[in-house]
């Protein structure tokens, strides 16, 4: 049956956090410092990267090399770069795209991503006339390791001047998969909305395209009428098809995680990774993570049912068909923030940002596949405040690498890497 209500997207607030730990958009400038104490060193990695730069994205390719993206300004706009990790640190920077009329914001962040054999994929935001959140995704693929790039296109057909964005890119055979939240339904007229929000009548949706390797888009899919307005997405690949995460929004207003599996160009059902039963009247800004090692998904969150706020993680054995009960990874004060990734040895590691002494802390954690968790460990102090961003993790053989913003005027991309923590479940 499909969802019908009026909006009540927050317009990239962090209203729960903001409520509960007093942010008030206004957070003191970053600690920033490393935290080796009772956890395994990390060597910083200096990311080459010019002031002003922030929006970090790592991604891993089906080779397993590691792959850093970010945004910085740019003749009087912007410019999507990226660097690959080397043995010893990040290669020379490399740019996909620029313009001038991007959208930025601090939880809708582009990417670019590697099919391992000399193609890449890049998206954007693109801005629409229409209103503050009216804006498109953008992509473009590279079949020569990025020494030219198609043409800008977007994976949607729908042009109106309402909001899509979130969006995850996956390679695939057939060319650069995409899922991304679609707001064209948000503009049916003759219903109220919230302040500054006026149009958005109806809700959010998820739809997965794409573009081909010969930069021609892929078809489109509607894989859930009603979403979260402004939470990441997630996709992984698996032998039995692509697992897509992301916030389910129901009439009722609960915001669990839900996940479907695309294979032959049809989707599965949407079902509920686990009935948390969050009941939130606006949008969380805080997104799932996903990860896949063969036929094992791992699917990490934060939630705050009667506003007790955990992150979470849930372990698919079967190439996402279904997930077994959750694991808590830490409950307490949080800002959310997630990321997962296989270790080596199939163990998921979840990282997150945690709120220690009113000030932000990234950390992280192995779990089993069961029920176990080992040692949290701290990575590195940073600050509260949306600009901060998302923390970014990845898998480097026998190391996790991280990527995130320091916060700042100018802001600038930071990284490190850190040896797989020998104890753990």
């Amino acid at each position: 049956m499909a969802k019908a209500v009026t909006s009540a997207r927050s317009a990239g607030s962090d209203r729960f956090t903001v409520r509960r730990a007093g942010a008030n958009g206004l957070v003191a400038v970053a600690c920033l410092v490393l935290l080796a104490a009772c956890s395994p060193a990390p060597r910083q990695l200096p990311v080459p990267a010019g002031p002003g730069a922030a929006l970090p994205r790592l991604t891993t390719d089906g080779t397993g090399e590691v792959w850093l993206s970010w945004v910085e300004p740019a003749g009087g706009g912007h410019a999507l770069k990226y660097a690959r990790l080397e043995p010893d640190g990040w290669s020379d920077p490399a740019e996909a795209a620029r313009g001038t009329d991007w959208f930025i914001n601090w939880a809708d962040f582009p990417s670019v991503v590697s099919a391992g054999d000399g193609r890449l994929g890049a998206h954007w935001l693109e801005k629409r006339e229409g209103g503050p959140y009216a804006y498109h995704v953008m992509m473009s693929v590279s079949t020569d390791s990025g020494r030219t790039w198609s043409p800008p296109a977007s994976p949607h057909d729908d042009e109106s001047a309402t909001e899509h964005g979130f969006a995850t890119l996956l390679p695939t055979d057939a060319g650069l998969a995409a899922v991304w939240l679609d707001g064209r339904n948000t503009s049916a007229p003759g219903v109220d909305a919230p302040k500054g929000h006026q149009g958005h009548g109806g809700a959010m949706t998820l739809r997965a395209g794409g573009l081909g390797w010969n930069a021609q888009p892929l078809a489109e899919l509607q894989l859930d009428t009603m979403t979260c307005d402004c939470c990441q997405t997630g996709a992984a690949a698996t032998g039995g098809g692509v697992v897509v995460v992301y916030r389910d929004r129901s009439p009722q207003e609960i915001r669990d995680i839900a996940f479907t599996l695309l294979k032959d160009g049809r989707a599965t059902a949407p079902r509920p990774v686990a009935e948390d039963n969050w009941h939130m009247p606006a949008c969380p800004v805080n997104g799932p993570a996903i990860a896949a090692s063969g036929d094992r998904v791992a699917v990490a969150w934060f939630t705050a049912p009667g506003e007790r706020p955990a992150v979470k993680l849930a372990v698919s054995p079967d190439g996402g068909k279904s997930f077994g009960e959750p694991v808590t990874v830490e409950s307490g004060p949080s800002l959310g923030r997630v990321d997962v990734a296989f270790l080596a040895d199939g163990r998921p590691v979840v990282s997150w940002l945690a709120l220690k002494d009113k000030k932000a802390e990234i950390r992280y954690r192995i779990v089993s596949a069961e029920d176990a968790a080992g040692e949290i460990h701290s990575l590195a102090k940073t600050s509260r405040a949306r600009s901060s961003g998302f923390p970014q993790m990845a898998v480097s053989g026998q190391h996790l690498v991280f990527a995130w913003t320091a916060a700042g005027d100018p802001s600038r991309v930071l990284s490190a890497r850190v040896p797989v923590p020998s104890s753990g479940p």
